[in-house]
């Protein structure tokens, strides 16, 4: 915040015509008088409305210079000049009405401009040394996290503090959780080796962007939409009706509700302006799910139920934060919303979410340390209610300790995997919210017909598309350290079987077992290229492909084709053998059809 406090012997101002659409309405205050006065020339700065020390050290610092100067009264006046870095219009006006209504509060005559009009005025200042001041306001720095905001809660229900901990009783995941997020132990760093499985596939950063953006080589590019597909398996598998929805990545400021939700995200925001107005890029589906949901007429009988969209997602990370696959400032995010009646129904619906957060995560081989982020009287009334959470996660789980009425919500989970150089790395998320209906106006009908608020719980269940790769490469890397075959899930796999004829005279017959395979849904290619066959397996198996099919006089006569299982071996199967083993292999997975031409002899060399 910036202030300009001027002394003035007379003062006198007029609105003369709106210079925001945000202006407010015009009363009493279109135009004033006043003689001895102290003007505060006010410019409300980006944050100021997300940190109330802010406004209260500005009245401080006002009443301070008011009671040295001896004035009759204040006058608060928007003034847009004194910063480059401005608030979005709804929060300068809800700072400059909180800073008249505080001075007023201290007894004092207060006078305030109207917001968002060009005004004349005129002022007489009194030249004495103290009739000219300014101030800069800064936002108090956010205090370090201490031991005394952490907790150590168990299955059994014991809540240890930090201090009183047991190291033996921890499980070995969980103290790399402690030591990062607690201790803020730095581990040695290093390239991490997933990062040349990603190039292998395609996942690469866009040189010709802004910094934290990748672009997706084709191979990635079916990788991304079968996780995107299984994303929406996973979200119809709860059990409650599921509805997928797709919209817009920039919302307007001047609303209050995408900007009072925005000032929780901070600096973290890509903001634009276009016309004259002041825009953000999302960084989830919140915005577009409220604002679409708030239009729909909701009756208690159809919740609870969920909204789901793939969401392009932008968060303006730190240069020095950013990393492939994991720390993105443009991601997409498989967001789903469950709209429930009230707290209650959304605790009992979080069990099922709780559930299928860490059922997909042991799919791969893993298992979650989990963070819970919660006020301390939420604690004291659900302690029942986390112990079933835990029941779960038969392990400990970090309890961090928030201020009270600080968040929207009053439980947001952090789930974490331990990555393969020892750090904590968030993939799986959910939160119980209790604000954001309210604030974007989204009702239902309860059974008295009254018009209620539904609790909404957020969810990734598999983190964002990228981050969920990224913990598929990880898997990969520490299952390859305890000696397994470097190798992707079936599902996922660019090209799931991949055809080498001996020679040019079996092309026709891969055709036909290709064209068999493609009509089960199952990615194959065939490669066709005049390399030797010891080349061409090799290069198959380079790529990870999990069956390798070569086809020559032999397998064309009997029936039986030659099959390399990645990791497993070689086998024979028919035809029908070999699509009933994948079937079933990929049994729950996405089918997802290939955008690669068949013949490999017709790619271009690409980097994947």
């Amino acid at each position: 915040m910036r202030i300009l406090l001027i002394h003035a012997k007379t003062f006198e101002y007029e609105a003369k015509e709106k210079a925001l659409e945000a202006a407010e309405e015009l009363g009493e205050n279109k135009a004033g008088k006043f003689q001895n006065v102290l003007v505060v020339f006010l410019t409300v700065e980006k944050g100021d409305g997300s940190s109330p020390d802010v406004v209260e050290k500005a009245v401080s610092d006002i009443l301070d210079v008011y009671g040295k100067v001896g004035a009759s009264g204040i006058v608060v006046y928007p003034y847009a000049h004194l910063s480059s870095n401005l608030a979005p219009p709804e929060e300068a006006k809800r700072v400059l009405v909180q800073v008249a209504e505080k001075i007023s509060e201290k007894g004092v005559q207060v006078s305030r401009a109207p917001f968002g009009w060009y005004k004349r005025f005129v002022i007489d200042c009194y030249g004495h040394p103290l009739s000219e001041l300014s101030r800069s306001i800064l936002p108090g720095v956010e205090p370090k996290r201490g031991y005394a905001d952490f907790a150590v809660m168990f299955p059994d229900g014991r809540i240890v503090s930090i201090e009183e901990l047991d190291e033996k009783e921890l499980p070995r995941d969980f103290v790399a959780l402690l030591e990062a997020e607690v201790f803020k132990a730095k581990r040695e760093g290093g390239e991490p080796k997933y990062l040349e499985y990603c190039k292998k596939f395609g996942f690469e950063w866009e040189p010709m962007s802004d910094l934290g953006h990748m672009r997706y080589g084709p191979e990635a590019t079916v990788m991304l939409e079968a996780v995107a597909e299984y994303a929406w398996l996973c979200a119809k598998s709860l059990g409650i009706p599921v509805y997928k929805v797709r919209g817009t990545n920039t919302f307007n400021l001047s609303f209050k509700p995408v900007q009072q939700h925005a000032e929780l995200f901070g600096d973290r925001l890509y903001q634009l302006e276009v016309d004259e107005k002041k825009l953000i890029l999302r960084y989830a589906a919140c915005h577009q799910q409220f604002a679409m949901v708030r239009d729909w007429d909701i009756s208690y009988r159809d919740l609870p139920f969920g909204a789901f969209e793939v969401a392009d997602s932008y968060r303006l990370e730190q240069p020095g934060e950013l990393l492939l696959c994991f720390r993105l400032r443009k991601f997409h995010m498989p967001d789903l919303h469950i709209f429930c009646r009230d707290l209650q129904e959304a605790m009992e619906i979080s069990f099922k979410v709780h559930q299928k957060i860490y059922e997909e995560m042991g799919k791969l081989g893993r298992s979650y340390v989990s963070i819970y982020n919660l006020t301390r009287s939420f604690l004291e009334k659900n302690k029942d209610y986390l112990m079933k959470l835990l029941e779960k996660e038969q392990k400990p789980v970090l309890l961090h300790f928030v201020p009270e009425g600080k968040y929207y919500w009053v439980l947001n989970i952090e789930y974490n995997i331990i990555d393969e150089l020892g750090r904590p790395r968030e993939i799986g998320t959910f939160q119980i919210d209790i604000g954001n209906a309210e604030r974007f106006g989204i009702t239902y009908v309860d059974e008295n017909n009254t018009r209620k608020y539904p609790v909404i719980i957020h969810t990734a269940l598999i983190g964002s598309l990228e981050r969920y790769i990224f913990a598929v490469f990880d898997t990969v890397v520490q299952k390859a350290k305890q000696g397994e075959t470097p190798s992707l899930p079936v599902w996922l796999s660019p090209v799931q079987v991949r055809i080498i004829p001996f020679s040019a005279e079996f092309l026709k017959r891969a055709d036909e077992i290709a064209q068999v395979l493609e009509e089960n849904l199952i990615r194959v290619d065939i490669d066709d290229r005049e390399e030797s066959l010891a080349k061409r397996i090799r290069e198959a198996e380079v790529k990870w492909i999990p069956y390798i099919v070569v086809l020559g006089k032999k397998e064309v006569e009997s029936g039986k084709l030659s099959v390399r299982i990645r990791g497993k071996g070689q086998v024979e199967l028919t035809v029908d053998e070999l699509v009933s083993r994948i079937l079933e292999e990929t049994k729950g997975y996405p089918r997802i059809y290939t955008s690669l031409p068949r013949y490999v002899s017709r790619r271009p060399r690409y980097s994947a």
